[in-house]
């Protein structure tokens, strides 16, 4: 995945009295989700600003770049009702955020009901999720939620996809300071500021404009090894014609397709290593469950006993169910070395 360093954060320039205020391109105060999200394919969103210079931990600019093209029906689709997702509590503890936040802080919060769109810059929008008013020294809100898993993340501060979130933020509002709240757990508020880096904006606004550039050409950024990247390969390319294609004589594809070779090559060797110290470590360890080492610990415990269903036995005593509840199961691409 490519990298972008992050400036130290710096006070705003002149550029900033200079920029005119963010036009609304529409309210929403009537849409639905999927208006919503059409309108949000005609340009690059604060959300997405990450993901488009290569930055989001979960989302690849080919998976976006598929968004923005209207690709994403072949995506797997999120249920914004699916309470078990990130998303259905993030959206329902949003005005949850905003409240403790003014009681913490003091400082008054109300919504924005438009997306916004940079006045210079017509593909780069922005949805806020408050507005702070009547104070000097912040100007926006944003409000994040963080389970378990996510909350590693916030250790060190603010993640880095969610700097380039709030810069972007900044840049189409022309504003010079926004405050990030996040739940962590369900049960620690932290409030962090981050000040406008025009230093930080001009870069983004670079790469962004490049990735804007694949969308209006129609023309997929390349893979990047993420998890993202190979469900939006998958999503592109389901089936295949079964043709052949000669690559023997492009220098670049054969020595990426050398370099694959050699890398698997290599991991499979340090996974054989990996497994023997391993296998040392469990049987110094025996019967006990745990063990202290010089630079860190290990567990070794037992799982808790489950149950599960013999298949084989019950389609064997009663074969009609093997019929009766038969689903079908599309088949996708493999791809391996001849």
């Amino acid at each position: 995945m490519s990298t972008m360093p992050l400036p130290q954060q710096s006070k705003s320039t002149a550029r900033l009295q200079s920029q005119r205020p963010a036009l609304q391109l529409v309210s929403t105060k009537r849409l639905d989700r999927v208006q919503w999200l059409a309108i949000r394919k005609q340009g690059i969103g604060s959300s997405d600003a990450a993901a488009a210079v290569g930055l989001n931990p979960y989302y690849s600019p080919l998976e976006l770049w598929m968004v923005k093209t209207g690709r994403d029906q072949a995506l797997p689709q999120v249920d914004p009702n699916d309470d078990s997702s990130p998303l259905y509590w993030g959206t329902l503890l949003e005005a949850v955020v905003a409240s403790h936040y003014s009681k913490r802080t003091g400082n008054k919060v109300r919504r924005i009901n438009a997306v916004l769109r940079h006045p210079e810059l017509p593909w780069m929008l922005a949805n806020i999720d408050r507005e702070v008013v009547g104070s000097d020294e912040v100007s926006l809100l944003e409000c994040k939620t963080a389970g378990m898993n996510g909350a590693k993340l916030w250790r060190e501060g603010v993640p880095e996809y969610v700097q380039l979130q709030v810069q972007h933020q900044l840049a189409v509002t022309g504003k010079a300071a926004a405050d990030v709240a996040v739940l962590i757990c369900g049960q620690e508020l932290r409030i962090h500021r981050i000040d406008r880096d025009q230093g930080l904006i001009d870069s983004l606004i670079r790469l962004e404009a490049a990735f804007w550039h694949f969308v209006e050409t129609d023309t997929p950024p390349p893979a990047d090894g993420s998890e993202s990247a190979e469900l939006a390969l998958r999503c592109l390319y389901p089936q295949d014609l079964g043709t052949t294609l000669d690559f023997t004589q492009d220098r670049t594809l054969s020595a990426t397709f050398a370099d694959w070779i050699n890398v698997r090559a290599t991991l499979a060797e340090q996974e054989k290593v990996e497994a023997q110290l391993k296998q040392t470590l469990q049987q110094a360890m025996g019967d006990a469950s745990r063990a202290v080492f010089e630079t860190g610990e290990v567990s070794w415990k037992k799982s808790k006993d489950g149950t599960t269903i013999d298949l084989p036995r019950l389609l064997q005593d009663h074969p009609a169910l093997a019929t009766q509840y038969r689903i079908s199961k599309p088949g996708s691409r493999r791809f391996i070395v001849l």
